[in-house]
Parts: structure tokens; C-alpha cells; sequence
């Protein structure tokens, strides 16, 4: 997606550890209408899945997968990264390992939001190992209900994630995936 690379070249921030900060426009601060442009592509790639609903993990996917929603006019639905007094009833849970974050999470999703034969799509806005995504999957496969497809904003295509999912066969498609940074020169090369 043309629009996104050139903000990534604009506005986002190379940093040591294989880090991209695009928090000035994606994931912290977010500009609505690149947002509403992200939505209508993944709308474009997945327009002949059927989708019952949007899933995501909190926090930074929650924002696109809104966005995304619209336009499939479905529900979104989010794993938490801890269990709440609010979170009551029986769960899906699963353990991620945050690239960013270097933590380990349980994140969870009740059982009375995902049901067997629902076709999902999972939407993130970035993939570097995949963990995440890998813990979405395995809570969907619990679930029974049905993987249509897995919409990432940004992929770091230098990292085994992308590469791990695909040759598991799973649908994935990223909007821009970026296959070098290089920090001193702060410049980023993309697929």
C-alpha cells in the first residue's frame, strides 16, 4: 500500500533492537483517515472470505480492527492481556510472547464471543515473530470457529513471522512489509 509506505518513510522512527515506532500515526496517536485508507485495502483483499467477525489483541490492534469492521459490518472482538473482575465466565486462554514488550502474556478471550463455524479474520497492526498471531490462531482452533485470514498493517519481513504463517498455509496479508532497517543510516527498504 503505496499511502502507508510513504508515512512509514515520513514519519516512522528506525531504533536499535530491530524496533520501527510508528506511534505518531498508527499506534499511539493514530491518523483516523491513513486508518480508514487500511480498512478499505483489507476490505479489497478479503472481500471474498466471509467474515462474522474482526479479531485482534489488545491494545494497538483495537484501533485498525474498529476501522476494518466498518467495513465488513461485523464485531470486533479483542484478547485481553489480563484477566479483569469484568471477565467472568469461561475462557479461551493462551500465552504470547510481545516482541516489543519482551514479556510473556496470558491473553484471553471469552468463550461467549467466538463460536464454533464463525469465520474470523485476524487483524494486527504489526508481525515480527508472529507469536501473537500464533496465540489468536490457537484460540480460534479451540474455539472450532474458522480462520478466513490474518490482516497485518506493517510486517517486519526480516523477522520469521510472515515467512512461519505462510508455510502453514495460512491466508496472510500485509500491507507493507519492510525487508531491512538500517539503523545508522535511519533508511528502510520494503518489499
Amino acid at each position: 500500500m503505496k499511502l502507508l509506505k510513504e508515512r512509514i518513510i515520513k514519519d516512522g522512527i528506525i531504533k536499535e533492537g530491530n524496533i520501527l515506532k510508528v506511534d505518531s500515526f498508527l499506534n499511539h496517536q493514530m491518523d483516523i483517515n491513513l486508518i480508514n485508507e487500511i480498512g478499505k485495502e483489507f476490505k479489497k483483499i478479503f472481500e471474498d472470505k466471509k467474515i462474522d467477525k474482526i479479531l485482534t489483541i489488545e491494545a494497538s490492534g483495537i484501533g485498525i480492527a474498529c476501522i476494518v469492521a466498518q467495513y465488513f459490518d461485523v464485531p470486533v472482538v479483542f484478547a485481553k492481556k489480563s484477566k479483569s473482575i469484568n471477565l467472568s465466565g469461561e475462557s479461551y486462554i493462551t500465552k504470547i510472547e510481545s516482541f516489543t514488550h519482551k514479556k510473556t502474556y496470558d491473553v484471553i478471550v471469552s468463550k461467549k464471543f467466538l463460536h464454533e463455524g464463525e469465520h474470523i479474520l485476524i487483524i494486527d497492526d504489526f508481525l515480527a515473530n508472529g507469536y501473537a498471531v500464533k496465540g489468536l490462531l490457537q484460540i480460534i482452533e479451540e474455539s472450532g470457529a474458522i480462520v478466513e485470514g490474518v490482516g497485518i498493517v506493517i510486517e517486519k519481513g526480516f523477522q520469521e513471522g510472515g515467512r512461519n504463517l505462510r508455510e502453514k498455509g495460512i491466508n496472510l496479508h500485509s500491507l507493507a512489509i519492510v525487508d531491512k532497517m538500517d539503523v545508522e543510516n535511519k533508511t528502510l527498504q520494503f518489499r
